[in-house]
């Protein structure tokens, strides 16, 4: 018997329903983020009790409309990523956190994967989650509610795992 459970592929209807669900939600998150410079952190509890994490450095600018991808290589590992963590068969749990650069210090807000889409985060769960480790450098980061994604769902949508 392995050490730990064995992961199981998702059925490839599953994964094009949570691929479509991803840019959706990254479409949403990239809106309701706004102009600046933005970095992504996901981390991922995978159901064979692994952690998985991606992130990605963004910059966003709406006049004239822009998007740059500092590495487009992190932003794959984050998509694909968050695809799993939508579809939900092979991840036990996923928090994604967004932190913004600003002049006195970075601010924070956070989505949780529940239901196969990014729920917002509970600010004093997020401020828990952004302290810095003690003995670790690290700016600190301040937390404001994340808002609601609206979730647009295509009729032909395989439901998300639970």
């Amino acid at each position: 018997m392995p050490a730990r459970p064995e992961l199981t592929r998702p059925a490839d209807a599953a994964i094009a329903a949570a691929m479509s669900r991803t840019l959706t939600a990254l479409a949403a998150l990239l809106q309701v983020l706004g102009d600046g410079e933005h970095t992504l952190n996901l981390v991922a509890e995978r159901t064979d009790d692994t952690f998985v994490r991606a992130q990605a450095d963004l910059s966003i600018s709406t006049a004239p409309l822009r998007l740059a991808v500092l590495d487009e290589d992190d932003y794959c590992a984050l998509r694909t990523l968050l695809v799993f963590a939508l579809e939900g068969s092979t991840v036990r749990s996923a928090v994604l956190i967004a932190t913004t650069a600003t002049e006195l210090h970075p601010r924070a807000c956070g989505w949780t994967v529940r239901n196969g889409w990014l729920h917002p985060m509970d600010t004093a769960e997020l401020q828990q989650a952004v302290i810095p480790c003690p003995g670790v450098p690290a700016v600190r980061r301040e937390v404001y509610d994340a808002s609601v994604l609206p979730r647009i769902t295509d009729t032909d949508e395989e439901g998300p795992r639970v």
